[in-house]
């Protein structure tokens, strides 16, 4: 947690972003012109300016200026990847009971919302993921064919959620474990019945396949978490 001071100075940029006075893309004022106008010292100021940098809420270029950034979701949720990275294992179940909520939901408006340009994407990273022969490339591939999906619900705060809550360590963690027992192929033809399903525009069915996906996954980590060495052991 930021220093009380530091808190401060913070909500009072927020306010400004919030009551229109900076708007997005707007440069902020000079550092000395904005601690007298907000009355917070200048070391507090650039401690809310970074806080609000890590945020996604600013965007601080060197040389030229600290700016609001575009306030989209895809600025604004970028910590939630970085957090759930960071989770430990007795978190990771809850973190997937969301995403076993969310994902259905988001690949049912992609089967209702996909265009022509969309589908096209979603095929090609199943493609890639089918060819694939390192388990690096499946790992990069899979993250592609969800967030492929999760841009064709065409509502892009819920596919920045859900790209935050799938987690890169965790993605990586489950296809290791699948490589081992032999269920790479069998993963692949879920990712296949998730793409027919949206192709199809069957929002039933797309949300139904995305569900069982999502709940295999889950039942692994149910069976494997607890067998785990601690993760810094």
């Amino acid at each position: 947690m930021a220093a009380p001071l530091t808190e401060a100075a913070i909500e009072k940029v927020r306010a400004l972003i919030r009551g229109g006075h900076l708007e997005p893309g707007q440069r902020l004022p000079a550092e000395a012109a904005l601690s007298a106008q907000l009355g917070v010292s200048r070391s507090s100021l650039r401690e809310a300016v970074r806080a609000l940098a890590t945020a996604g809420v600013l965007d601080v270029r060197r040389g030229d200026g600290t700016f609001v950034t575009s306030l989209s979701p895809e600025q604004l949720f970028t910590g939630i990847g970085e957090a759930v990275d960071l989770m430990r294992d007795e978190s990771l179940l809850e973190l997937m009971e969301c995403r076993r909520v969310v994902e259905p939901q988001v690949t049912a408006l992609a089967a209702t919302r996909a265009t022509s340009a969309d589908l096209a994407d979603i095929q090609r990273h199943l493609e890639l993921m089918e060819s694939a022969t390192d388990e690096q490339d499946l790992i990069a591939h899979d993250a592609d064919f969800h967030a492929a999906v999760a841009a064709a619900s065409g509502n892009a705060a819920l596919a920045a959620i859900l790209r935050g809550i799938s987690g890169v360590t965790l993605r990586a963690r489950v296809w290791r474990a699948l490589t081992e027992d032999g269920s790479t192929q069998r993963t692949i033809a879920e990712h296949a019945a998730i793409h027919a399903a949206v192709r199809d525009g069957d929002a039933p069915r797309a949300a139904a396949a995305a569900l069982l996906h999502v709940a295999n996954v889950e039942d692994w980590m149910r069976t494997t978490i607890g067998t785990e060495p601690p993760r810094d052991a």
